[in-house]
């Protein structure tokens, strides 16, 4: 049976002790995060995610969802309960806007619960975790009408939210979609389609369910500039807030998956469903895109989210399995053999996971400040420098993050050798799981391309000017320190790498877009190796101040160094591999024609 404990040490060395959230105590939202505070949040959040959501995950997962003849779905067994904790402890309003029955605290916190509610039942997060989402959209997009009448529920969970965006015929390219909005005497539309993979679509846990629906009006441009967006609630609201009749949209089936059973993924129907317009006829695209953006960081976290949970498990066998000796000799002679702990190539797998989950949930909660700092910093150049940074990282965050979340897990679950291979253990749970954030949310290969499409030429560049120079400047500072000083040295050549894998496409990707799509994932996964080095340089400052002012906990900030070194020297190198790899251009890879892909008989 998995276990699985909150990483709460190492979140609060991140929040209070590298950020240091204390010292943004001018800036709203900030004037309650001191050191005592965020301990308490992410202590209790930690313990209630292992006690009570943890246990679910296993039971969760081989149970699943159960719709019925009605349409309605049931989640599996003690998910409500649980539901009804979570909600009544107040948990999904953490980093929600006072106005509308939030606590107003730091998205750093927010983040850093979402990454415990996931990794201990990453089906159970998705149920706040998309409502958080929708509430994003709402808070930006929204009438000040429908802001009163849904948010103060769906923030405390009262009503869980959704997107929907697919459906049977288009994903990415939502131009074809065909849900039709047609307008009403009364100022609503009438909603009609099908939409498919809609997460949390259907389920027990609430008592309503806003869905948010892209949907075309009649006349509308056969394009993405035809869309339009529409909150599309399960039952009406009545004026006074109750809840009316029941909505024109109905689940027709759940989705079969590969894992996150025990989250009810839908295809749902809409039959004339009655929905209001969110923002401008024909803008909904920009306005989904606001609550798909806040989804990605949050797919991004899943990532890390099973790869540390994973991590914990695997550590927890390597330590007690027992076969064969180590290389050196007996490492517990008295035994019939040692602990698989001792042999390098596990702990290969186990550093390059610690090494990865330790520095990805600094990138992950760095990346949150930015997202308080767009909205709160005192200067307008401070609030543009942080949107600037957090938008060219969110591809990265999500598309990095989880394709390395998704390698960790699957080498985490090699780490038991057949036994990873069996359900009772709980390590497939972990890869099944892991796998969908690859997909979800826009494909790595989406994200790849947004990064190195958009996001590097906007504004001229900017956003990866900004991103070189901070990071240059701390590797500037670390240079002059005999401790830092190696680690500075080798994350300023990887730096050196993306440099010039960013000017290799300026001129080569214009005379040839191919070249640009060849190379976006390998640029991807460079700027991810990158950024955690930074992450990495940043904590090993904090953990070699603490250890020369000889304070407590020496062992916690001697393996801060320790595994910023092994970063540096394992993952790093993979920048100039990537590198060459991109510079190889797309010729040879574009050179087959369609026919030699076949197999011949």
């Amino acid at each position: 049976m998995p276990t699985y404990t909150a990483p709460t040490r190492d979140a609060r060395f991140i929040v209070n002790e590298v950020l240091d959230l204390a010292s943004y105590g001018n800036l709203p939202g900030f004037e309650m995060a001191s050191p005592d505070v965020t301990d308490a949040v992410l202590s209790e959040g930690g313990k209630f995610c292992a006690e009570v959501l943890a246990p679910l995950n296993l039971s969760g997962d081989q149970e699943g969802c159960t719709r019925h003849e009605d349409g309605s779905v049931t989640t599996p067994k003690g998910f409500k309960q649980a539901f009804d904790q979570f909600r009544e402890a107040g948990w999904s309003t953490l980093s929600q806007p006072e106005e509308f029955g939030g606590q107003g605290m730091p998205h750093v916190l927010g983040f850093a619960f979402e990454e415990f509610v996931s990794s201990a039942n990453q089906a159970f997060g998705m149920y706040p975790g998309l409502t958080n989402g929708a509430v994003s959209a709402l808070l930006a997009k929204g009438s000040q009408e429908q802001k009163e009448k849904y948010l103060p529920k769906m923030i405390s969970n009262e009503w869980t939210g959704t997107m929907n965006l697919t459906e049977p015929h288009c994903g990415t390219d939502l131009g074809m979609i065909r849900t039709k909005a047609e307008p009403q005497a009364d100022g609503s539309y009438a909603i009609t389609g099908t939409k498919i993979f809609i997460s949390a679509g259907e389920h027990d846990m609430a008592d309503n369910i806003i869905h948010l629906v892209l949907a075309k009006t009649p006349g509308a441009p056969d394009s993405t500039k035809g869309i339009s967006l529409f909150v599309v609630p399960k039952f009406l609201v009545n004026e006074d807030g109750s809840l009316g009749e029941r909505n024109g949209v109905v689940c027709g089936s759940i989705e079969h998956k590969m894992g996150i059973h025990g989250n009810a993924t839908c295809v749902l129907n809409y039959d004339g469903a009655k929905g209001w317009l969110v923002g401008e006829e024909n803008k909904g695209l920009a306005a989904m895109f606001i609550m798909m953006n806040a989804a990605r960081l949050g797919v991004g976290i899943q990532g890390l989210s099973q790869a540390e949970v994973a991590y914990q498990n695997a550590v927890t066998y390597a330590l007690d399995r027992r076969q064969g000796r180590a290389l050196t000799g007996p490492a517990e002679p008295e035994a019939q053999a040692d602990p698989i702990f001792v042999h390098a190539d596990v702990r290969r797998m186990l550093m390059d996971a610690k090494a990865f989950t330790e520095g990805f949930r600094m990138l992950c909660l760095w990346g949150a400040l930015q997202v308080d700092l767009t909205h709160s910093a005192q200067t307008e150049e401070e609030r543009e420098q942080a949107d600037q940074l957090i938008g060219l990282l969110t591809p990265v965050i999500k598309g990095y993050g989880t394709d390395k979340g998704y390698e960790i897990a699957t080498n985490m679950q090699q780490v038991y050798g057949g036994h990873g291979y069996i359900e009772e253990w709980g390590m497939s749970q972990f890869v099944r799981d892991a796998r969908i954030a690859q997909i979800y949310e826009g494909t790595n290969g989406v994200q790849a391309m947004d990064l190195c499409g958009r996001k590097l030429a906007q504004k001229g560049g900017a956003a990866i000017q900004a991103f070189f120079k901070a990071m240059g400047e701390d590797i500037a500072e670390a240079k002059s320190d005999e401790t830092l000083a190696p680690l500075a040295e080798q994350l300023e050549k990887a730096l050196g790498q993306q440099q010039a894998a960013t000017m290799w496409f300026m001129q080569n990707a214009m005379q040839n877009p191919n070249h640009l799509g060849a190379g976006a994932h390998h640029y991807m996964h460079i700027m991810g190796i990158v950024s955690i080095g930074w992450m990495w340089l940043r904590m090993a400052k904090v953990a070699a101040q603490k250890l020369e002012d000889g304070g407590d906990d020496k062992a916690f900030y001697e393996a801060k160094l320790a595994t910023a070194r092994y970063y540096m020297d394992r993952y790093l190198p993979d920048a100039g591999a990537l590198r060459r790899k991109l510079e190889a251009g797309s010729d040879s890879l574009m050179a087959l024609g369609e026919e030699a892909f076949a197999t011949a008989a």
